[in-house]
């Protein structure tokens, strides 16, 4: 490779190496194309360093420690039950570098160059890479731009050693006694019920008149309720005003109900959304239309307007998930190939690693409605199936959302253990025009919660079993 001032030419380059980017170039790769990936950062991106992995290591920690206080009523008994934090963080580390160094090896073994650096466009066809030494020019004859987003810090709560971003959460060198989290959203709940499993002392504060807004009422309700049996605090419609840092903790400053509280607690998360990571590539120099809050334009084929860049992930319309950016890369990949690859988000899951877990896919019964579909909402208990009951884990039901006319299932919604793997039989069926009907007559071993998902088809055709009609 040549350096310096001469440019390094480049078949497609792939701009951020996270669970878009490094997708997107194994399937450039596999289609023939000569692959360059560029990463400022560590290979595997917020996703599998500071983000989706991590935080569902700390999660399931948490549900182990939860466990190993017994349970009267199934007889056990447990003493002295400790947990060694540094430990967990250890634990959590090894499973973060499994996965890192192993999406190295995949990126390697598919002939990829990975170069590490920041980087800003010159014009379409043209960036500099820069990391602390050095500059290189490289001209590319496609790009595809997968920088992820970072979190959004509020004026009133700069991040420091006491004020917390979901990163610092995540690393934390020791289990706090009180923690207050600014947002029940995704990551505010899933992280504050992480902590709360470990016995903090946990005070969640949300703008809005409840949690986790993206789900049904019914949904979120589960998730309030076992929040509050771990003694955690729930304060709807709270706008958050300030931070004061104190030796030991901070003094958390809210309005709730037109009265200003305070709150303290050794450490304060602020978790209220994300910010895309366009703002620094020089994407003006290209002409690269824009949307609001620095999101790019795109089109079906993740092509933005300049025909030889194109975007996906975080950085687009969108919910910002690792899964979606996974399956906008293979679709721009395929479609810098030549190929016939159209984006389609009919039957993108969303999950929520809650207790009880929460998954929807495809449309709510509100949200079908909404867009002209005469519909049936179909419910499910988990409280009825056998497996549920011997998990001792029988709160949730699962509802499926099917056309009355042919039964043809268009959503569905989940909140109760493992959610997040049922969910996925479902997405298939929406994506391959399943009925009610074609799920209730697919036999599901028993006792299993899949089971679940063949009892609530059958209750959409009206032949339940396991219910009373």
């Amino acid at each position: 490779m040549v350096v310096g001032d001469f440019p390094v030419e480049l078949d497609t380059l792939v701009v951020g190496a996270g669970p878009g980017g490094y997708v997107a170039a194994i399937r450039a790769a596999q289609t023939g194309q000569k692959v360059t990936i560029v990463e400022k950062g560590a290979i595997g991106g917020v996703c599998l360093n500071v983000g989706c992995i991590p935080s569902k290591a700390l999660i399931e920690a948490g549900h182990r420690a939860e466990q190993a206080q017994g349970d009267d009523t199934l007889g056990i008994k447990t003493e002295n039950v400790s947990v060694d934090f540094s430990k967990v963080q250890e634990w959590k580390g090894s499973v973060v570098n499994k996965l890192t160094s192993g999406v190295e090896g995949l990126l390697k073994g598919n002939k990829v160059d990975i170069v590490s650096g920041e980087v800003y466009f010159v014009d379409k066809n043209t960036v500099k890479v820069m990391d602390d030494k050095n500059s290189q020019t490289y001209t590319f004859k496609n790009c595809i731009i997968a920088t992820g987003s970072r979190p959004i810090e509020l004026p009133a709560f700069k991040y420091s050693d006491r004020v917390l971003d979901s990163t610092g959460a995540l690393n934390l060198k020791e289990i706090p006694k009180k923690l207050v989290v600014i947002g029940g959203g995704y990551v505010g709940t899933e992280l504050g019920s992480a902590y709360a499993n470990f016995g903090t002392e946990v005070t969640i504060l949300e703008g809005l008149k409840d949690i986790l807004g993206g789900f049904e009422k019914q949904m979120s309700a589960l998730v309030k309720k076992k929040l509050k049996s771990k003694g955690a605090t729930i304060v709807t419609e709270a706008m958050a005003q300030g931070v004061e840092e104190t030796k030991d903790g901070v003094k958390v400053t809210y309005e709730a109900n037109g009265k200003k509280e305070t709150v303290e607690a050794d450490y304060v998360l602020v978790t209220v959304g994300r910010k895309p990571n366009t703002d620094e590539l020089g994407l003006e120099q290209v002409g690269i239309e824009m949307e609001d809050k620095g999101l790019i334009k795109i089109d079906e084929q993740c092509r933005t307007n300049v025909d030889s860049i194109y975007a996906i992930g975080d950085i687009v319309p969108g919910p910002p998930l690792a899964h979606k950016a996974s399956y906008e890369g293979k679709i721009a990949a395929e479609a810098i190939a030549g190929e016939n690859a159209v984006i389609d988000y009919n039957a993108i899951p969303a999950v929520v690693f809650s207790d009880p877990e929460l998954a929807t896919v495809g449309y709510s019964e509100e949200e079908a409605k909404e867009a002209g579909y005469d519909v049936k909402a179909s419910k499910f208990p988990f409280a009825a199936n056998g497996r549920a009951l011997s998990l001792k884990a029988s709160e949730g039901f699962m509802k499926l959302v099917t056309r009355k006319d042919d039964g043809l299932i268009i959503g569905a919604q989940i909140a109760g253990p493992n959610a997040s793997d049922m969910i996925s039989e479902l997405g298939l069926a929406i994506e391959a025009g399943m009925t009610a009907e074609d799920l209730a007559l697919t036999i599901h071993a028993h006792p299993t919660l899949g089971e679940i998902t063949m009892e609530a088809a059958e209750v959409a055709i009206g032949t339940p079993i396991h219910i009373v009609k």
